[in-house]
């Protein structure tokens, strides 16, 4: 579970807060209104997340490549109207 902190707490003790991450290992997340803005993880976390990440777009990509071709489209019909009515200038008489 991720220790969470107001931003303006997070501020005044930014330095206690990466100890806490980098030797404790822990995770903050910094809060605005009690709503979560940023979380701090350490770099050794980062990494694990960006390996995850790019092992599930790979999957996602090679799980592309298994789908089938779509047979292809029926040819488009021709228009069969033409401009519905037509502009008529005003009669002059």
């Amino acid at each position: 579970m991720a220790y969470e902190i107001p931003v303006t707490q997070a501020r005044a003790e930014l330095a206690e807060l990466i100890n806490r991450v980098v030797y404790g290992g822990e995770r903050v997340v910094v809060t605005r209104h009690g709503k979560p803005l940023v979380a701090l993880v350490s770099a050794a976390d980062l990494e694990k997340l960006e390996a995850e990440q790019q092992q599930e777009e790979q999957q996602a990509t090679s799980s592309l490549s298994l789908v089938h071709p779509l047979p292809p489209a029926a040819p488009a019909e021709p228009r069969r109207f033409g401009i519905a009515a037509e502009h008529r200038s005003p009669h002059t008489d």
